[in-house]
This record gives structure tokens, C-alpha cells and sequence, in this order.
């Protein structure tokens, strides 16, 4: 019954830009802190960023900050990340995933109790 879909990835050229949603069922998102990974091949999975319950803080990890912005839209309860100026490092699969916690905190992928399924971004020219 909880579940977490993720959606938008693609394939985009440098510089262009995606915006990621990430919705939920079974659940009510704005009571959690929502992170955003992402893992590309041979690769460990890095957080990206997250966001925080009620207050909406935002955190982002330094290779995307300036380029990517994530907020709630509780009306859908659903979480988009904006993800502008791309760069073929970017290129992974996403995944949101949500921490019953009220605040970020940090990016230890067992610190999350849900996870969706992940979606494609390339970007390439």
C-alpha cells in the first residue's frame, strides 16, 4: 500500500534542463523528509538532496547545488527535483525515497524507510 514512483527522467543535452516527480500513495508525504539519490553505473548510490517535513529546508550536496532545486507539492503529494544546467555527470538513475523523520538527516540510503522504483536521466549530446 505505500508506494513511491518516480517519473520525468530522460535523455537531455549538457545544459539542458528535467524536472523529476516523485509521488506517493499510502501515505502523506509532507510528514516526511524526502531525499533524492541517484546511482550511476559501477557506481555507489550519493545523495543528491532532500527536503525537509512541514518546514520545507532544502539541502543539496555541493556537484548539484546552484544547478537543482527540490520542493513539495502537498495538493498531489508529490516532490519534484528541478534539475537545470546538466552535465553528462549527472547521468544515473533517480531515486526518492522518504525518512519518517521530521528533519534531513544526511544521506545513508538505511536511513530511509521507503524507496521508488528509480528513473533514467542521461544527459548526452
Amino acid at each position: 500500500q505505500v508506494q513511491l514512483v518516480e517519473s520525468g527522467g530522460g535523455l537531455v543535452q549538457p545544459g539542458g534542463s528535467l524536472t523529476l516527480s516523485c509521488a506517493a500513495s499510502g501515505f502523506t508525504l509532507d510528514y516526511y523528509a524526502i531525499g533524492w539519490f541517484r546511482q550511476a553505473p559501477g557506481k555507489e548510490r550519493e545523495g543528491v538532496s532532500c527536503v525537509s517535513a512541514s518546514d520545507g529546508t532544502t539541502y543539496y550536496v555541493d556537484s548539484v547545488k546552484g544547478r537543482f532545486t527540490v520542493s513539495r507539492d502537498n495538493a498531489k503529494n508529490t516532490v519534484h527535483l528541478q534539475m537545470n544546467s546538466l552535465k553528462p555527470e549527472d547521468t544515473a538513475v533517480y531515486y526518492c525515497a522518504a525518512d519518517s523523520a521530521y528533519y534531513c538527516q544526511g544521506y545513508d540510503p538505511y536511513e530511509y524507510d521507503y524507496w521508488g522504483q528509480g528513473t533514467q536521466v542521461t544527459v548526452s549530446s
